[in-house]
């Protein structure tokens, strides 16, 4: 089984506010490659640093969504599906970033992994700081 987690981070409300982007492609149950990219936002505006840490000046001088995503597209390649936790928010930031960027949709599925952890362990509430406790993982909260 071949699959690729994902986690945004966004600058503002807009989905099309990517300023943060993790991704983790998993081969056979092993972490095969990993990419973390700061993002420049289309928006001056960064609502979200009290959340995340990531200001303007840190993201000023990124790339823009479409010069980030030759790096990711490979990561993206022959996947099975793309796993994210809260699938819908994630799949809804790679959609608008795409939609403006002018790139294609990936065509893999989304699982939402909030879901898997309901399912497979009954947790509630299935946060992500939830889950990881749960699974013994170390996490730092909002970094993608």
């Amino acid at each position: 089984m071949i699959f690729a987690a994902l986690d945004f981070e966004t600058a503002d409300s807009g989905r099309d506010s990517a300023c943060s982007l993790g991704v983790v492609r998993v081969e056979e149950g092993l972490i095969t490659r990993r990419l973390h990219r700061l993002i420049r936002p289309p928006r001056r505006d960064v609502m979200y640093s009290y959340i995340h840490g990531i200001t303007w000046e840190r993201v000023k001088d990124e790339p823009l969504f479409a010069g980030v995503w030759p790096d990711v597209a490979p990561l993206l390649e022959g996947v099975e599906f793309l796993a994210a936790h809260n699938a819908s928010f994630d799949r809804s930031v790679l959609r608008a970033c795409c939609e403006r960027a002018g790139l294609k949709l990936p065509a893999p599925p989304f699982e939402c992994t909030v879901k898997l952890a309901r399912r497979t362990w009954g947790l509630r509430p299935a946060k992500l700081p939830d889950v990881c406790r749960h699974l013994g993982i170390g996490l730092r909260h909002h970094d993608a």
